[in-house]
């Protein structure tokens, strides 16, 4: 099979991951995959985002406490995934959302290439307002005005990997 095929067949097969396993990945598969997310593309090449590798796990539980408060759930909205990457963009970039969705898309095909679950999940924006998440921000010396994008969660696969549902039809349109 040659790259293209590939990166194609990868981009098909990806799936939001709500089962995993609580073990911990390796530091370099981490790496790799958060190093994906910054060569996504941005606008202008601003390189707005930024990515918070959470591994520490009283830290993980209380970013998804607070997740799960925005929401007024209980339950914890990381399904048990052992890693967050939570992606994050400069306030004052105007495109910062869109350039945060596309470390977010790379950050998943990572992943899966990789072998580890992924599912985006939401509710960053408004975890990142609250002033302990800014707190938590400031502790880890990044200064300045943050938007919170996504939180990519990231762990191994518990049980089978889920299959695509059938795609829409009148997704596509040609004008020739």
């Amino acid at each position: 099979m040659n790259n293209s095929q590939a990166m194609l067949d990868l981009i098909r097969t990806r799936r939001s991951v709500r089962t995993f396993k609580p073990d911990m990945l390796p530091r370099d598969v981490i790496d790799r995959i958060a190093e994906a997310g910054t060569y996504a593309p941005t606008a202008r090449n601003t390189q707005s985002p930024i990515i918070v590798a959470v591994t520490n796990k009283d830290v993980r539980d209380r970013l998804s406490k607070w997740n799960a408060e925005v929401i007024g759930a209980e339950n914890d909205p990381f399904y048990g995934a052992p890693v967050v990457l939570v992606v994050l963009a400069d306030k004052s970039c105007p495109n910062r959302v869109y350039d945060g969705s596309l470390v977010m898309e790379n950050l998943m095909l990572a992943a899966h290439a990789l072998g580890v679950g992924s599912c985006w999940i939401h509710r960053a924006r408004e975890v990142f307002e609250r002033q302990e998440a800014k707190e938590l921000l400031k502790s880890l010396g990044i200064e300045g005005e943050y938007e919170g994008i996504g939180n990519c969660i990231l762990g191994y696969v518990d049980g089978e990997e889920p299959q695509a549902a059938p795609r829409k039809e009148n997704w596509v349109y040609h004008i020739d």
